[in-house]
């Protein structure tokens, strides 16, 4: 693949299965003689369902032929039933097998996030910083404290490097103008760190595979300066990671004493509410456990303004497609590819046999709040960060957020999630079972 020359994969057509019978599929010609394919072969040993052009010349690698959209349903039921039409509900959405990064204008920035005081990542970062502010002529931005670290500060050979780069402080300075595109070196909390610095507008993220499970990184760093080239010319495919607005929403109480023109107390006082919120964007889950208690935890769950349930346990997980491999999956739930529109609600360790994880739509609005009847309190983390105390009268309200993570895949959506279930969760492994011989059939 290192060549111009063009290598092809074909398959039979695919086109959508007309809802009125009016069209055949070449998928479902292709479904009966389909072989299983396995996940750590190369694209030229894929299933006859998929169709790949890689063309290394111009940088189209792993497109996608099929969509990932179902088909249009018909909106006519029997003879005389159909559905009400209302043009202004309706919404366009590109089919995620199409979604690939191009630019506007060519990059000029690019913010660089490394694993903080990982003795491993010193060489990787040095070599990838040189590299883009020498041959790519690129502003790089680094946080501070990164550059604070001695194995870096002193060395005398970087040195020269480091006073290119502009520097910001997590939650003081602002950088979400400034920024072309993201690289990040580590494990999946280097994506998750970046997301939480951009609360609107993420530019695109491309993620670097150096730590230990890797989920959410597809690039490998071994040939970075032509990946970071390819992404630089444009036209890569990428995956939006849906995020969660999350805004917290807490009451302060306050106890103030009357006192008279004089000065003088005359009663010790009333006590005044006021209301605090504040505002999160969360790209894996918000995490409400029972922190310290011994207690169960006693949350109310709404949906939509109506009361669903209630959860006693360890406490609930609200979670991302994206999310929904991580704490969720520990705890029992389905895994969701990011592309499918979904919100997951996962219980930890319910104290009851028949409440399951679920999975809402996308544009519903959750709500959590401590039962009247709790004994304790409850705790609330965001992607593992900003943990905090909900108390009585508090509210933690949910939904999907509009600000994506543009996530810039290795190969395309579909191929890159499947590789990282085989390859970091060691989904299916199983021993294959003997066949069958003559002899054995007979018995």
């Amino acid at each position: 693949m290192d060549g111009g020359e063009e290598v092809r994969v074909e398959a039979a057509p695919y086109c959508f299965s007309a809802c009125d019978g009016g069209e055949v599929s070449g998928r479902s010609l292709t479904r009966r003689n389909r072989k299983t394919r396995s996940l750590s072969t190369s694209s030229a040993g894929s299933s006859s369902e998929y169709r790949w052009e890689l063309r290394k010349g111009n940088h189209d690698l792993s497109r996608r032929t099929q969509s990932l959209h179902g088909p249009s349903p018909v909106t006519t039921f029997g003879p005389k039933a159909c559905m009400l039409q209302n043009p202004h509900a309706v919404m366009h959405i590109q089919d995620p097998a199409s979604q690939r990064l191009t630019w506007n204008k060519p990059p000029k920035s690019v913010l660089v996030i490394k694993k903080i005081r990982d003795a491993s990542l010193l060489e990787p970062f040095k070599e990838l910083c040189i590299f883009l502010t020498e041959m790519k002529n690129l502003i790089v931005y680094v946080e501070k404290k990164v550059l604070e670290d001695p194995a870096i500060s002193g060395d005398e050979n970087f040195g020269a490097i480091t006073k290119k780069f502009c520097t910001f402080r997590e939650d003081l300075d602002d950088i979400s103008n400034r920024v072309d595109f993201i690289i990040c070196l580590g494990g999946d909390g280097t994506l998750l760190y970046a997301s939480s610095l951009f609360q609107e507008s993420v530019p695109p993220v491309m993620a670097f595979h150096l730590g230990s499970l890797g989920f959410l990184t597809p690039f490998k760093f071994d040939t970075y300066q032509s990946q970071v080239t390819q992404i630089i010319e444009g036209n890569a495919a990428i995956v939006l990671r849906s995020r969660l607005k999350v805004r917290v929403l807490k009451e302060n109480w306050d106890k103030k004493a009357r006192v008279d023109e004089k000065g003088i107390i005359l009663t010790n006082g009333d006590i005044e509410s006021s209301r605090k919120a504040v505002q999160y964007q969360v790209l894996n889950e918000v995490v409400v456990d029972r922190g310290p208690s011994s207690y169960l935890s006693n949350v109310d769950l709404f949906l939509d303004g109506h009361l669903i349930t209630t959860v006693q346990g360890d406490g609930v997980i609200v979670s991302t497609p994206t999310g929904s491999t991580a704490y969720a999956v520990a705890a029992g739930a389905s895994m969701i590819h990011p592309n499918v529109p979904a919100i997951m609600i996962t219980p930890i360790c319910p104290h009851s046999l028949s409440f399951r994880p679920i999975v809402v739509p996308a544009g519903v609005e959750l709500k959590i709040m401590l039962s009247r009847g709790a004994r304790n309190t409850a705790w609330v983390s965001f992607d593992g960060r900003k943990r905090q105390e909900i108390c009585h009268g508090d509210s933690i309200t949910i939904t999907t957020s509009c600000f994506p993570v543009p996530s810039i895949c290795f190969r395309d959506p579909v191929n890159d999630w499947f590789e990282s279930l085989a390859q970091c969760l060691h989904w299916n492994v199983r021993k294959k079972q003997n066949y069958l011989s003559s002899e054995d059939e007979e018995f």
